[in-house]
């Protein structure tokens, strides 16, 4: 499958959309929609159906140590930023969106961060979670339009995630942040992307054909979902929002975390676990439960 691009204004047609910034007629051949290895699946018994996917998701965390360099930097400029009050802002649609709202919606209670730390913005809204959204994705205004409902700026930080890289909600909102100085990474599934080069972190997890083809739900969104794991957790170590290696702000929201957490005063401060709990439940917190206690 080709995907073509044009640098002068028109309707877009046959699936062609405009896109300024790259030379007319450019062509790029998507990796994501290529045909995979395995063929007649349905044939397949289904003990070797599995093996094809296990086989060719074991690519994906070798792809994700070759990015680590690019990645190094992406964390600690994050970091830095929100030192200084930024936040980091997820935009993708399908697949990608889903997986950016997942991550973020994992950082309270993880990191007993505030909501508006780590945001995730999915084309066609919280509605798209659950059901697909004609041509949400297609719009070339809306997704700056739902950054700005949050007030972005240049303290803030805008991870575009498209495994396809052409995703034209997401392009222009990257384009726009760019020439706003706000500070723009993606993390994409082919090589040499329009999303690619409106990042100034671009991130290529370049994994391969699907199984079925085209699914980039498959190891495209392993490697998005794997990526972005790194990412944030590494950004909230670097916040402060670790000791050791231990959640110390995770939200006490059930009795499985309080147990957890009654474990981990335990082991810090070197104490039976009945005394860590009773401590936990009056301080309300790992952190202060240990640090109240000169750990």
């Amino acid at each position: 499958m080709r995907a073509r691009y044009f640098d002068q204004s028109k309707d877009a047609t046959d699936g062609e959309f405009y896109l300024g910034h790259l030379h007319r007629h450019a062509i790029m051949e998507k990796i994501t929609e290529q045909s995979g290895p395995y063929r007649h699946l349905e044939k397949m018994p289904t003990g070797k159906l599995l093996a094809a996917i296990n086989h060719e998701d074991q690519r994906v965390a070798k792809v994700i140590e070759q990015a680590l360099d690019k990645v190094t930097p992406l964390v600690d400029a994050i970091a830095e930023r929100m030192h200084q009050g930024g936040r980091l802002f997820y935009l993708g649609a399908g697949t990608s969106g889903r997986l950016g709202v997942l991550d973020a919606s994992e950082c309270p209670p993880t990191f007993g961060v505030s909501p508006d730390w780590v945001i995730g913005i999915i084309a066609g809204g919280d509605h798209a979670l659950r059901h697909p959204v004609e041509n949400a994705e297609d719009d070339t205004t809306q997704g700056i339009k739902d950054l700005d409902a949050y007030h972005i700026d240049e303290l803030d930080t805008l991870v575009g995630i498209a495994a396809s890289g052409t995703t034209p909600y997401v392009i222009h909102a990257m384009r726009a942040c760019r020439e706003r100085g706000i500070l723009t990474a993606c993390v994409t599934c082919n090589p040499g992307t329009p999303l690619a080069a409106e990042a100034d972190h671009p991130i290529e997890l370049i994994v391969g054909p699907e199984v079925v083809t085209g699914s980039t739900r498959m190891k495209a969104g392993t490697a998005q979902k794997l990526l972005l794991n790194m990412l944030s957790t590494s950004v909230m170590i670097k916040m402060g929002r670790v000791l050791d290696n231990r959640m110390v702000d995770m939200q006490l929201s059930n009795e499985k975390l309080v147990d957890r957490g009654s474990k981990m005063v335990a082991e810090a401060l070197g104490i039976d676990y009945t005394a860590a709990k009773e401590l936990l439940l009056d301080k309300g917190s790992v952190r202060k439960a240990i640090e109240d206690n000169g750990s």
